[in-house]
């Protein structure tokens, strides 16, 4: 999901040469977003730094994110399109829509054809609705749902209209389809893999991630590093 995290200093008024920046980062598994921007404030002793758009700790790829008084952009950031390349996984479900939880509902044997998977391809192109999945960050009571899923609790959930403006099916095995895909701001690529596989009546999650793409910033010339995190500085 789309949001704005900002994170402020304790220390006012000390700027430093990475101050008032942008920085195009190549997030690793596993980091949370709020972690990656936790190491470029204590890396860099910046004041202020957020992110424009969660990446899920199971996703890897693009995220931007800007420091001190280059935050008043961060919403700029967050209409832009997104891009994307994963796999999904077919013949399985998981409560996550991803590999943070165990598969289950496993269908050990199917006969899905190529055509049933343009079919279903084809229904999410254009504008439609989705319901985010429980283990998000959307707010119930002012707390993240994702702590009511991980208790075993589940919650109605308002639907959303999103725009998907091209999603292709890169390659085909038994149990895995890899796709591109390019989407409006907000979208939950994992509700489109639980959607997949529930359309194709076998089940789907999830099984990879990796955004490429925001607007028109793209994983490109990512020659710094911090740790594990490949990064550049924009001019």
């Amino acid at each position: 999901m789309d949001d704005i995290s900002l994170h402020n200093s304790s220390s006012p008024d000390s700027f430093t040469k990475y101050s008032n920046k942008t920085f195009l980062i190549d997030k690793p598994l596993d980091y949370t977003s709020a972690d990656i921007v936790r190491v470029f404030k204590k890396t860099f002793k910046l004041n202020k730094a957020g992110h424009s758009g969660t990446l899920d700790p199971k996703a890897t790829g693009l995220l931007i994110l800007c420091s001190d008084k280059m935050t008043k952009s961060i919403s700029e950031f967050i209409d832009y399109d997104k891009e994307y390349e994963g796999i999904i996984r077919i013949g399985a479900k998981t409560k996550s829509y991803d590999t943070e939880n165990e598969e289950e509902d496993v269908v050990e044997s199917f006969n899905i054809t190529e055509e049933d998977i343009d079919k279903v391809r084809s229904t999410f192109v254009g504008e439609t609705e989705q319901t985010p999945p429980m283990y998000s960050a959307i707010k119930h009571n002012g707390k993240p749902i994702y702590k009511l899923a991980r208790k075993g609790k589940e919650i109605e959930r308002k639907k959303k209209k999103i725009f998907i403006s091209k999603f292709e099916i890169c390659r085909i095995n038994e149990t895995e389809l890899s796709f591109r895909i390019s989407s409006s701001k907000g979208t939950y690529i994992r509700s489109i893999a639980n959607d997949f596989g529930a359309r194709l009546g076998i089940g789907g999650y999830l099984k990879e991630l990796r955004r490429t793409r925001i607007g028109h910033f793209e994983l490109k010339d990512l020659n710094e590093q911090i740790k594990d995190i490949k990064y550049k500085i924009l001019d």
